[in-house]
């Protein structure tokens, strides 16, 4: 994905990046710093810029200064979708599109980015295709070990797919209403 062409500054990239990948930490300005790998001074500037405009916020505990995600910000799930895409799971993805199969449809629940906790019939992942199980596995090993629990996924065919969509299959139709970020292919089309 390109987005220095719309996002220049690589400061401000690799800072977005830190804060969407890792939603629910605090992090100060040298830990900042030392997790992004950018010059103190480029990182406050950016660090400034962005609580300025209100997308962190800033707060002191005892002697450091603190920065979060502002999960209000007006334009924070759209900032959510496109830095999901950057991730380390949909950048391994994209990355090994041939070995996992012939995928028609990759969409991730809003929850996995979000970093929340799921039930045990609910998946973080669907995947629609021909689908080489053993690569998407690694893949998820990969993955699960920065995300620090299982990251739960189903894998069908196209024809079950469309099959359990028609007959109203309660698993599938309970991930397809949710929120979700589609890695492969369009929303609408996994819809009807």
């Amino acid at each position: 994905m390109m987005l220095q062409h719309i996002i220049p500054s690589k400061a401000r990239r690799k800072v977005l990046e830190l804060f969407f990948h890792r939603p629910s930490e605090n992090f100060y300005l040298r830990r900042v710093v030392r997790e992004i790998d950018e010059e103190v001074n480029a990182v406050k500037r950016e660090l400034d810029i962005l609580t300025e405009e209100k997308l962190l916020l800033r707060e002191r505990r005892l002697n450091k200064v603190y920065f979060s995600l502002n999960k209000n910000y007006q334009l924070y799930d759209e900032f959510l979708r496109i830095f999901s895409k950057t991730s380390k799971l949909a950048a391994s993805i994209h990355s090994n599109l041939s070995k996992i199969g012939k995928i028609k449809f990759i969409a991730v629940s809003t929850k996995f980015p979000k970093n929340l906790i799921i039930k045990d019939d609910e998946i973080y992942l669907l995947l629609v295709g021909i689908i080489v199980v053993v690569e998407i596995e690694s893949i998820i090993k990969e993955v699960e070990k920065e995300f620090g629990r299982p990251i739960n996924y189903s894998t069908m065919t196209e024809s079950e797919f469309i099959f359990r969509k028609k007959n109203n299959d309660p698993f599938i139709w309970r991930f397809l209403k949710q929120p979700k970020i589609m890695l492969v292919g369009v929303e609408e089309e996994l819809l009807k």
